[in-house]
């Protein structure tokens, strides 16, 4: 017997975080076939910072996920402190580029 899959706070939209992802993906591969073909800097970086803005919007709808939900069900379990701060450190380590 096979134990189910916990839910999680993206479970509701799994489809749809799976479908960005790869458009992501795309978008990497298709800066490695810019720099393949030797474009302009400029126009690798402008895909670049596409790409990380992408990136964070996946990371923002994960965070309000897990807010919403996981967090939701850690108060009920009495973690309300401990989940916000894990919370807390993972937008700290979004947060923190360059």
């Amino acid at each position: 017997m096979t134990t189910p899959a916990p839910t999680r706070g993206y479970t509701a939209t799994k489809d749809q975080l799976s479908a960005r992802l790869r458009r992501i993906e795309g978008q990497v591969r298709g800066v490695e076939r810019m720099v393949d073909d030797d474009r302009y800097c400029i126009d690798v970086l402008t895909q670049i910072s596409a790409i990380q803005a992408a990136l964070d919007k996946v990371a923002l709808g994960l965070l309000d996920g897990h807010a919403r939900h996981c967090m939701h069900e850690g108060a009920a379990e009495g973690r309300a402190d401990e989940m916000a701060s894990e919370m807390m450190a993972a937008v700290g380590r979004l947060m923190k580029r360059g």
